[in-house]
């Protein structure tokens, strides 16, 4: 399994409410996406950068998505570059279904 978090910063920042009316917009693109098996939205606390926790079923599938037509969107859309760094995650603690997964 991997990890993809992106980060970008925003030109002004933004309130919670903002954030979610504009994460909300953006979700039906991230729907039924291959391999893509969770996205979190995140904005961090002063409002300033945005981003997101992705879980892919393999880096291939990340990579599919983050292509320079995901970047043109993003710039776009927040008027900035953003960041993906990737993380291979060899164990999952799920607290809600009680089990320990490997990958």
């Amino acid at each position: 399994m991997i990890i993809a978090i992106t980060a970008f910063a925003l030109p002004t920042p933004i309130t919670h409410g903002e954030a979610r009316a504009i994460f909300l917009s953006t979700a039906p693109t991230y729907q039924d996406v291959p391999g893509l098996l969770r996205k979190h939205y995140v904005l961090s606390e002063d409002g300033a950068t945005a981003g997101g926790v992705y879980v892919w079923n393999a880096r291939a599938d990340a990579e599919a998505m983050y292509t320079e037509a995901w970047r043109a969107f993003v710039r776009e859309k927040y008027g900035t570059e953003p960041t993906v760094t990737y993380f291979d995650s060899p164990v999952l603690v799920d607290n809600v279904a009680q089990k320990v997964f490997t990958y």
